[in-house]
């Protein structure tokens, strides 16, 4: 082992020691608040769920507990639990807080590290005009970003330049970067290190991309990239654990150990809450109703999230809704932006279906429990136990309801007989790689992971070196 490997490994073990500080509720460290109600899904069920069924919730003598709302609040004796991070020491250098960019396929998170949740949040597309004479003395600009671009998406063609976690057009994403700073950070790109979220398997050149264009258009002082899951794994209180996450673009499971991946056992499928928009698009086209422009699919996007559920039991869904009477009851009313009312029957459970059978659009794809259980099976088998025992779900398409109910029946049936299987499902998951994020940068013993933009300059390959 080289000298330099010998010392980045030791530059780990310091900063993951904060890390299991923080899990193990670390007086003035750890801030947790979880629904109670929805924190856990267990096989078999055995009691409601309590502090002596939440592992995570192992808490020091100087913390004490609270109740309101029925949520569950951790509080902690000593200062505020995540402290904002006002001036990060790096070398003989200071600089600002650093900034944490979660860059999801559908939306994108920004803000800066120490801080609880991100300081912008909005859909990751950039609308253009479909008919410049109409949009004259309406809005000014031929590029739209972020809220304003939501508010009037019925004027603009829409482009996501992310597709299944891949960047696919890196000058609509230097535009939403450039949003972020100017417009919703309201920061300069030069004072601020970066910590870069991006998918588990993603192709070597997408990373080098990015940190081209972080350091040398927005002129970063320093940057790191995380693989998504791991961060999520951070914000719900655990170092071990299998991650499913399932967002917009990609689904994958993600078993971490002692607070790193293990590479050769991710399962990733590219299906997802995209693609659960685009088989609702069809199976409302077939029932009369047609969705043309690009700004259409967001309105079925909202749909999807409005009305949508995963069934427990497929097939004896299907039969409930063949009877008439049945039907009647369980389908549902949206109205459309333009006041029209939109009645949506058995597309509510067909559309999300998919993340489980994606055979049904024609993919050869496994479905998410099924990628769940390869994950594990593929890691040792002294950790599989453990790996089940933690289940953790991510990402938007998770949070359709009935997901975390079908995912444990699933995983159950594929599973060993009488495998313990617990999935934590934290409400707020929509935010927790963001969260994750802003946990790891703030720590000031992960200074020493960055790779500053000299270091970059002098040899490229380190992001790739350095991150592994």
């Amino acid at each position: 082992m080289s000298g330099r490997e010998a010392k980045l490994i030791d530059t780990h073990v310091e900063w993951f020691a904060d890390i299991i500080n923080i899990v193990a509720g670390d007086p003035g460290l750890i801030s947790a608040a979880f629904d109670i109600s929805r924190l856990h899904l267990e096989a078999p069920p055995s009691q409601p769920p309590s502090i002596a069924t939440n592992p995570q919730l192992s808490l020091p003598p100087s913390t004490t507990l609270s109740s309101s709302l029925g949520r569950l609040q951790i509080h902690t004796a000593a200062r505020h639990p995540v402290p904002p991070v006002t001036v990060f020491a790096m070398g003989s250098r200071l600089h600002n807080a650093p900034i944490v960019l979660d860059n999801g396929s559908g939306t994108i998170r920004a803000g800066f590290a120490g801080q609880d949740l991100p300081k912008c949040f909005f859909p990751s597309f950039v609308g253009r005009p479909k008919h410049v004479r109409t949009m004259a003395g309406a809005l000014e600009g031929d590029v739209f970003i972020g809220p304003q671009a939501q508010a009037h998406r019925g004027l603009f063609k829409i482009n996501y330049p992310l597709e299944h976690g891949i960047v696919t057009d890196w000058d609509d994403m230097e535009r939403i970067w450039q949003y972020v700073y100017t417009e919703e950070l309201k920061t300069v790109s030069e004072d601020h290190p970066v910590l870069l979220t991006e998918p588990p398997l993603n192709p070597r050149e997408n990373r080098d991309v990015a940190a081209q264009i972080l350091f040398e258009t927005f002129n970063v002082p320093a940057l790191y990239t995380s693989v998504q899951a791991v961060l999520s794994l951070y914000a719900s209180g655990k170092t071990t654990g299998l991650v499913l996450d399932s967002g917009d673009g990609v689904s994958h499971a993600v078993p971490v150990y002692q607070g790193f991946a293990i590479p050769n056992s991710i399962r990733r499928i590219d299906v997802a809450g995209r693609d659960v928009t685009e088989h609702l698009q069809q199976l409302l086209r077939k029932s009369g109703r047609i969705f043309h422009t690009s700004a259409e699919k967001e309105t079925v996007k909202l749909i999807k999230e409005t009305t949508g559920y995963v069934a427990l039991d497929p097939a004896k869904e299907e039969k409930e809704w063949s009877g008439n009477a049945r039907s009647e009851g369980k389908s549902v009313e949206y109205t459309l932006p333009d006041g029209q009312k939109l009645k949506i029957g058995a597309e509510r459970f067909r559309a999300p279906e998919i993340l489980f059978n994606p055979e049904i659009i024609g993919l050869e794809y496994p479905g998410v429990h099924q990628i769940v259980v390869e994950a594990i099976h593929r890691t040792d088998m002294d950790l599989r136990k453990e790996l089940y025992g933690n289940i953790v779900l991510s990402g938007g398409s998770t949070l359709t309801k009935g997901f975390g109910n079908r995912l444990l029946h699933e995983v159950q049936r594929l599973a060993v007989k009488d495998m313990r299987i617990k999935i934590l499902a934290p409400p707020e998951r929509i935010y927790t790689t963001w969260t994750g994020g802003s946990i790891l940068a703030g720590l000031s013993t992960f200074k020493k992971m960055w790779v500053e933009k000299d270091e970059w300059q002098e040899n490229p390959d380190i992001i790739h070196t350095k991150f592994a």
